[in-house]
């Protein structure tokens, strides 16, 4: 009974079997195989899109922050610039005390706006400039038309932005 076990046949039989299952066995593992390097590549590339996502994200946060803090610096300027103004016009009383004391903190409040990026509009004897001045009156004057010639209000600018325009008179030329 070893014999016929052992007999050529049956090693060859067994052999093929032992064959065909061991290519199974193969194709099995590389089906699994390429499974795992389908759900690999996947999750590479889920990890890709979410690293993208959240430096996306961090960029839009601090372009975000940059911008309500630039809006929140503006109103505050936009208030000391009204307590600017008065103080020009005290500056136009005859008390001379009164007139050197106000120049000083003027000259004190206009260096601190600088040192923040304010400044002021040069408007007189300038062409109007609709980006930069309201026209609150168009005047006859020796001037050329659309010339400001007189400045009631002053205009600022925030770095590159214009935060209160400057409030002007305008030239319409020479009267007929």
């Amino acid at each position: 009974m070893d014999e016929e076990k052992n007999s050529p046949e049956n090693v060859e039989s067994a052999n093929a079997d032992n064959s065909g299952t061991q290519t199974q066995n193969v194709q099995c593992v590389a089906t699994e195989l390429d499974e795992l390097k389908k759900s690999c590549a996947d999750w590479s590339d889920r990890y890709l899109r979410l690293a993208a996502d959240f430096e996306n994200f961090q960029r839009r946060t601090a372009r975000d922050r940059e911008t309500v803090i630039a809006l929140a610096n503006e109103r505050i300027a936009i208030d000391v610039l009204e307590v600017v103004d008065n103080l020009e016009r005290a500056l136009k009383t005859d008390d001379a005390h009164l007139r050197e004391g106000v120049s000083q903190i003027r000259q004190m409040i206009s260096s601190l706006l600088e040192r923040h990026g304010i400044t002021p509009i040069v408007s007189l004897e300038k062409k109007f400039n609709p980006a930069e001045h309201e026209a609150i009156a168009h005047l006859p004057s020796e001037k050329e038309d659309g010339m400001v010639i007189d400045e009631v209000a002053r205009g600022y600018r925030m770095r590159d932005k214009v935060i209160r325009y400057a409030k002007v008179a305008v030239s319409k030329g020479k009267e007929n």
